[in-house]
């Protein structure tokens, strides 16, 4: 449906580094539409980095640290992507931001379960009702709310009660929105990543062994983040008569 716009804004949250998934989108949404990227994280680890990649391809990027994802950090973070691009209109935000932990079930705490919820549930609501105003305010008003999902938010394993409890969460709260928000033309899309990516922090996690080593360079065994951005450029396009409400993505090897 969305067309190449220079003004239109798009808002990544959850950048972790210049790889991943938030770079590969926020990279795709420049290259293929010629949108504004507001990248958004917690660490500036990056940032800079993956902003001067957009603008060597001829893209508009612009950094914005946030200290916490609470309400007023992420009303702050809107605000300024405003006064950056003060002609501009907003068009798709993306979730990425994520709290991933591995805890046995008996050694749960309740700032296990805080730390689960106020990432993956309490800030991107916030996030949503900032976005969704915003983009109905557009000149051509609507646009995508696209969110960033896991295997745990359909399927609970052992050692993810934590984990799992606040994507799941996520994911019906994804719902609601869509349900209420879709008549009025905002295309709400949970996209469940259901696989390893190969970043540097996975790398470090699983790559320890010689199994696990060869299991990342292994392109079939693997998420290829590129592709998950196409993914996401094309739930975007979508046209109104055939919206997608959930995705899953997995590579070719991946047990399900």
């Amino acid at each position: 449906m969305w067309e190449r716009d220079s003004k239109a804004i798009a808002v990544v949250v959850g950048v972790g580094a210049a790889q991943g998934t938030g770079a590969a989108v926020a990279r795709e949404f420049c290259r293929s539409l010629g949108y504004r990227v507001a990248l958004v994280a917690r660490h500036s680890n990056g940032l800079n980095a993956l902003k001067s990649s957009i603008h060597d391809i001829g893209g508009e990027a612009d950094a914005f640290q946030i200290g916490a994802y609470t309400q007023s950090e992420l009303a702050h973070v809107f605000d300024e992507i405003a006064k950056v691009w003060p002609d501009g209109h907003f068009r798709v935000g993306i979730w990425n931001a994520s709290q991933w932990s591995n805890i046995p079930f008996l050694d749960i705490k309740d700032q296990d379960i805080r730390a689960s919820t106020q990432i993956n549930i309490e800030a991107p609501l916030f996030f949503a009702q900032l976005l969704i105003p915003r983009l109905l305010a557009a000149p051509s008003p609507g646009g995508s709310l696209l969110i960033t999902g896991a295997t745990s938010a359909t399927r609970g394993s052992a050692g993810f009660a934590a984990f799992a409890a606040g994507k799941s969460g996520l994911r019906a709260m994804s719902q609601s929105i869509a349900r209420e928000f879709g008549q009025k033309g905002v295309h709400v899309a949970f996209v469940v990543l259901d696989g390893m990516i190969p970043t540097p922090p996975v790398r470090k996690l699983f790559g320890k062994t010689p199994e696990g080593a060869a299991r990342l360079d292994d392109p079939g065994a693997t998420l290829s983040e590129d592709a998950i951005a196409k993914a996401y450029l094309f739930l975007h396009q979508q046209s109104p008569g055939a919206w997608t409400l959930e995705m899953d993505l997995r590579p070719a090897k991946e047990k399900f």
